[in-house]
């Protein structure tokens, strides 16, 4: 599970591009709480501060404690906002929510023992359909990555939703279709020696995956 962040705020009075340009011209990136059945919050971070936590790479996926006005706040990240051009946050949203609430995240999936698949071991390549996960799950139980053990698949077999354990207290936000994951396919050499199609099922089971999504 991801450690819980904290991140200090101050209250800010003035909304509009004006005074959140001004804000920025002195290191600090605009933002907003919401939700959990009170008011909009409105605050400012450091930038730096932030930037740092973003780096962590699982910030989108933490629980960010907001410091402000001598209070904590308990929030989950929805959104930051960047400048197109000098890729810095311009604007984040933070969503309050209570310790028992259950929240929807996107988690990325990694692959574990590679070295135990035949399939990759002869040469086949792992075709990774999905790279994250959508999960509904305890707030204070948010999982970092999900690792999906690959020991035992062969070119040509797929990973379906069905033939991953979830930590507890998660589940798939996904629940009408045992979606795909991830295909072990064939390289173009070992097909044209072996006369393996599975190429083209896996690019198959990729498009209709992609077609689920759609």
């Amino acid at each position: 599970m991801s450690d819980q962040l904290v991140l200090s705020a101050e209250t800010r009075d003035r909304g509009g591009k004006g005074a959140s340009r001004e804000l920025r011209r002195n290191g600090r990136v605009p933002a907003v709480v919401y939700g959990g059945k009170e008011e909009p919050l409105m605050i400012h971070v450091e930038e730096k501060l932030l930037m740092k936590q973003l780096m962590t790479g699982h910030f989108m996926n933490s629980i960010v404690m907001i410091e402000v006005d001598g209070k904590q706040v308990r929030t989950l990240p929805k959104d930051v906002a960047f400048h197109p051009v000098k890729d810095r946050p311009i604007h984040a949203d933070f969503l309050r929510i209570s310790k028992d609430a259950k929240v929807q995240v996107a988690v990325p999936v990694l692959f574990i023992n590679e070295e135990a698949s035949p399939g990759l071991k002869r040469g086949g390549v792992l075709n990774i359909v999905r790279h994250e996960l959508e999960l509904i799950c305890d707030s204070d139980k948010m999982p970092d990555d999900i690792q999906i053990d690959v020991t035992g698949y062969d070119v040509g077999d797929s990973i379906h939703i069905s033939n991953v354990t979830l930590p507890k207290g998660s589940e798939s936000a996904i629940t009408d279709r045992d979606f795909t994951i991830a295909t072990i396919v064939a390289p173009s050499a070992m097909k044209s020696s072996e006369g393996d199609t599975t190429v083209d099922s896996g690019e198959e089971a990729a498009a209709a995956e992609g077609g689920e999504e759609a």
